[in-house]
């Protein structure tokens, strides 16, 4: 786990006060360019941070709900765009309370097994909150949204999610930190998404049961009034600690020469899927 985190280079992308002028389907091209050229030598090790303002973001299966219109135009009711992400997994919310942080890694030597990644972001987590008494861990929670084995939660309340994207010698690992608000509020919207999109109907794939009450923010469980600049700032003492030179960027000359076409395969993905 160490090795991973520890880089000759991080390069750090801040695109987390950008959250009203950028869609979230940007923000999967970007990580996208970001595995091809961090992949192919191009670019760092690169960490990218960012924010997007009320959107719920969907799976593939969630595609396949037999009342997904008419859940599709409650969450627009309720103030929340939507859109169908590319990769696995369920319905998250995405709001000001919530930092995404991708880390885009190498796979220099040979491929970085699915839990090795996994197992980096956790241990990144554990030592930006380190100082807390608390045990974070990593397992499903049953009852929370987009559960999965590597739900990041505190006295068995999920405040996190991980995920994977791999491309072109080139592995996403993605999180989404919910650093404050209300936890349950966020699941008990997406339980009602649940409720009127399946309307009650068997189907194939078993979506999950939500229990608001599992799921809260981690202001909530470490008693503190985190900010998404508080967080970040811990993120940046970590990148510095592991890695010789840590710098801020944006997008190289490359990347900004791949990124049209990434972008548009997401649109179009989302178009097909939608």
């Amino acid at each position: 786990m160490e090795t991973l985190l520890r880089q000759p280079q991080w390069r750090f992308i801040d695109q987390s006060a950008a959250g009203n002028h950028f869609s979230a389907l940007q923000s999967f091209g970007t990580d996208d360019t970001l595995c091809a050229s961090v992949g192919t030598g191009e670019a760092p090790a690169t960490a990218r941070a960012w924010v997007h303002h009320n959107t719920i973001v969907l799976g593939i299966q969630d595609t396949k709900l037999p009342f997904l219109k008419e859940g599709r135009q409650f969450l627009e009711a309720q103030g929340y765009q939507s859109i169908v992400r590319n990769s696995g997994g369920l319905a998250v919310v995405l709001d000001e309370g919530v930092l995404n942080i991708s880390l885009i890694l190498p796979e220099t030597v040979k491929s970085i097994d699915i839990n090795r990644g996994y197992d980096t972001m956790w241990l990144l987590i554990q030592k930006m909150f380190a100082e807390f008494d608390v045990q974070i861990e990593a397992r499903e929670i049953v009852g929370s949204y987009c559960p999965g084995s590597y739900d990041l939660s505190i006295s068995g309340k999920k405040f996190a999610g991980i995920s994977q994207r791999r491309l072109k010698k080139g592995v996403a690992v993605q999180i989404y930190l919910c650093v404050n608000g209300s936890g349950s509020e966020r699941a008990e919207l997406i339980k009602q998404f649940y409720e009127i999109a399946k309307n009650g109907e068997q189907t194939k794939f078993a979506y999950p049961e939500i229990v608001p009450e599992v799921m809260a923010s981690l202001s909530e469980l470490l008693a503190e009034n985190f900010t998404v600049a508080d967080v970040l700032l811990r993120l940046l003492n970590q990148l510095k600690e592991n890695s010789d030179f840590l710098f801020a960027g944006q997008l190289n000359a490359y990347e900004l020469g791949l990124f049209p076409g990434y972008y548009q395969r997401v649109i179009d993905r989302n178009e097909k899927l939608s």
